[in-house]
């Protein structure tokens, strides 16, 4: 049975190194990706400090994303590429660091305690599929130690899951 250890936060490459492969091992034998975006959720959600909610959403088409489990209050099941934070990030296709989402033109307000953003692309061999979307109700919560290291909790989620090949 997997369970999770304290990570000391102060040095937050050394955290997400060692959140990392704690993911690993808890993904490790699993291939269905609705079960391990569950269990990336919850894990993200426990560990990393300051969140109010961390979630995926998938595309469903090439136009809307639609909510995949995640940890926090009741969340917006569709979004349309191109609005909000996650479905900028898709159209972009880049990662998006807000620091404060009142200044994020066309910002979506699902939970309107969130403050701060960090959404990271879900990719695989045929592109862009979704993302993963972290929350907090503290502004200027999420720097680029925090991108870099979502994003490589991100790759760890696709190589491990299989998406129905």
């Amino acid at each position: 049975m997997f369970a999770a250890t304290a990570i000391d936060t102060s040095n937050k490459p050394a955290f997400y190194d060692e959140l990392a492969t704690q993911l690993k091992a808890l993904l490790e034998g699993e291939a269905d990706s609705i079960a391990n975006a569950a269990n990336t959720s919850a894990l993200i959600y426990q560990m990393v400090p300051g969140l109010n909610w961390a979630g995926f959403y998938f595309l469903q088409s090439d136009e809307e994303l639609v909510l995949g489990p995640f940890q926090g209050k009741p969340a917006c099941v569709r979004i349309k590429v191109g609005k909000g934070v996650c479905g900028t990030a898709v159209d972009l296709g880049m990662s998006m660091l807000i620091k404060d989402v009142h200044d994020f033109p066309g910002h979506i307000a699902c939970d309107a305690d969130s403050r701060s953003e960090l959404v990271v692309l879900l990719r695989d061999a045929d592109g862009v599929f979704g993302v993963l979307d972290l929350d907090s109700p503290l502004p200027g919560r999420f720097d680029k130690d925090d991108q870099a290291g979502i994003e490589k909790l991100a790759a760890i989620y696709v190589a491990a899951s299989s998406f129905g090949d």
